[in-house]
């Protein structure tokens, strides 16, 4: 195999890493609270059962990395420099909704973060179409998934008045 292949190559195990280290860390601080208070809580009637939450989130987070590979693996370019850093602030507010949603169980500042997530993502498809209609297709599941999410932690943030606000 040639040296550029093996760089291809090791550079989309790069991305795996980077998406799936983000998914370990956020699941560390889901999976204390999902067996604690987040039991506790109301929950929107169209809520699905936990162990939904894992495998889809695993799809997703393996789509992200591939997306963001293709665009990686795009010549070098001020645009491309561009849908990588928004990519990275996508996935940064993304870890940070499970300090706030799930560590430090502020449901309302959690629906503030998520909307600021669902714009980042929008924005990351923008510039990833731009370089790559694949990598801009493979991110719609996601986009798609945190609208519903929004919606989730929305209906739990109002049915739990008074809490985590």
């Amino acid at each position: 195999m040639e040296e550029n292949a093996r760089r291809r190559w090791r550079s989309l195990l790069g991305w795996l890493v980077v998406c799936y280290g983000v998914s370990a860390a956020g699941g560390l601080m889901t999976a204390q609270a999902v067996a604690t208070w987040y039991q506790g809580l109301t929950k929107a009637a169209l809520n699905p059962p936990d162990w939904v939450f894992g495998p889809v989130w695993t799809l997703l987070y393996g789509l992200m990395a591939v997306s963001a590979w293709l665009v990686w693996v795009r010549p070098r370019s001020v645009a491309r420099r561009q849908a990588i850093l928004w990519f990275c602030a996508q996935l940064a507010v993304n870890l940070m909704w499970s300090f706030v949603f799930f560590g430090a169980q502020m449901l309302g500042l959690a629906v503030v973060d998520i909307a600021l997530l669902w714009a980042l993502i929008a924005v990351t498809m923008w510039f990833f179409f731009r370089q790559s209609r694949v990598a801009g297709w493979l991110l719609v599941p996601y986009l798609v998934w945190v609208t519903f999410a929004g919606y989730l932690n929305w209906a739990v943030w109002v049915m739990n008045p008074g809490f985590g606000r």
